[in-house]
C-alpha cells in the first residue's frame, strides 16, 4: 500500500518557503561580500533549494507549484541583491549591511543593482527562475 501524496498544501508550507528563500539569500549575501562579486550563479541553486523545501512540505506539482517557486526565486534574488548593494555601501561607512538596507532607499539600490550586474549575471537569473519553473511543473518519474 503506498501513501498518496495530498491534495491541498500543508499549512507550514508558504512559511518554509519564505525561511528558506531569506535564509538563502542571506548565505548569498554572505559569499558575495566574503568574495567580492555577485554570484548570480547561486540562483540556479535557490531555485533548487526551494523546489527541495516544496518537495519536503508535499506541495502538489503543477501551476500553483511553479508560480510560488519562480516567486520565491525572485524574492531570493531580489533580497540578495538588495542586500549585496546594502553592504557594499555600508562597508565604507563602517555600517553592517542591515543597517545599511534600511538607511538606503528603493532608487538607489535600483541604481548600485543594475551598475553591479552583467548580462552574464541576468543569464544566471532567468537561469534560476527557468528551473523554478521547470522544477513546479516537471512530473515525478517512477511509480
Amino acid at each position: 500500500m503506498t501513501p498518496t501524496a495530498p491534495t491541498t498544501v500543508r499549512w507550514f508550507a508558504l512559511p518554509l518557503l519564505l525561511l528558506g528563500a531569506s535564509g538563502f539569500a542571506a548565505f548569498w549575501v554572505l559569499l558575495a561580500l566574503a568574495l567580492g562579486r555577485q554570484c548570480a550563479w547561486l540562483a540556479p541553486l535557490a531555485a533548487l533549494d526551494l523546489a527541495l523545501l516544496q518537495g519536503l512540505a508535499r506541495w502538489p506539482r503543477g501551476a500553483v507549484r511553479a508560480l510560488t517557486a519562480v516567486l520565491g526565486t525572485a524574492l531570493t534574488v531580489a533580497l540578495a541583491n538588495y542586500m549585496i548593494a546594502a553592504g557594499q555601501i555600508g562597508m565604507g561607512f563602517g555600517l553592517r549591511p542591515g543597517e545599511s538596507a534600511l538607511l538606503m532607499g528603493a532608487n538607489y539600490a535600483w541604481l548600485l543593482v543594475t551598475l553591479a550586474n552583467t548580462r552574464v549575471d541576468l543569464l544566471w537569473y532567468v537561469a534560476g527562475l527557468g528551473l523554478a519553473c521547470w522544477s513546479g511543473l516537471r512530473r515525478r518519474r517512477g511509480p
